[in-house]
């Protein structure tokens, strides 16, 4: 097997530094020795985005906000299903990692993060949530591997009762919160329920083809 070659290495605040690494025409992103992402797996970080908008069809311009770049399919996937008039607030903790999509991996971003409908913000998402009423039609998060602070611990406000409280009043009424998870967490889902959200907990495979590994999608609407 051809050796994998590190590229460029990004600190995380409070976190772990994060490793882009690429093997032929393949990229991956490792935390601490762990597969973060691939390029060869993307189909349940598309569906984050596919099934949010399946959701939202009565809604003629949504406005999304996605928490975490990652390689961009959850970004792209919006971008292909959404008509002229959305919005698609990004936000990504890590500088580096929109400096990959513009550098080595900017081939796979396809110039996404350059599609007019997309308001970049660097910074941290949970941030942007708590300063937000009612300003969105779904925020989609998939910062971490599940519902715990993984990439940087201050995460775990995301996933906390107050962070989910923060979540539903940056929504409209209606609005939907999506996280993607690598594995199911019957605790978060009770959380999510105790929260007031109406939730469906869907499992989807890791590659386009149905292959792979299964994740976790939680879509949780505001009543």
């Amino acid at each position: 097997m051809q050796p994998r070659e590190l590229i460029d290495t990004a600190p995380v605040p409070g976190g772990q530094p994060l490793k882009l690494y690429r093997r032929g025409h393949d990229h991956m992103i490792v935390l601490d020795g762990n597969e973060l992402m691939s390029s060869r797996m993307s189909g349940s970080e598309k569906a984050l985005a596919v099934m949010t908008l399946d959701r939202l069809k009565r809604v003629s311009d949504p406005h999304l906000l996605i928490g975490g770049y990652g390689m961009g399919f959850t970004l792209r996937a919006a971008l292909a299903n959404m008509g002229p008039g959305g919005l698609i607030t990004l936000v990504e903790l890590v500088p580096q990692i929109i400096a990959w999509a513009r550098g080595p991996m900017a081939d796979l971003a396809e110039g996404c993060l350059d599609d007019a409908r997309v308001h970049l913000v660097e910074g941290d998402v949970a941030a942007v949530i708590a300063s937000a009423r009612g300003s969105y039609d779904a925020i989609l998060l998939d910062v971490d591997n599940g519902p715990d602070g993984l990439t940087t611990p201050a995460n775990d406000r995301l996933y906390s009762a107050a962070g989910l409280a923060a979540a539903k009043s940056a929504l409209r009424p209606g609005g939907i919160l999506a996280i993607w998870s690598a594995a199911p967490d019957a605790a978060f889902t009770r959380r999510l329920r105790d929260a007031g959200f109406l939730v469906d907990e869907v499992a989807v495979k890791a590659r386009d083809n149905g292959k792979g590994p299964r994740h976790v999608i939680w879509f949780a609407a505001k009543r």
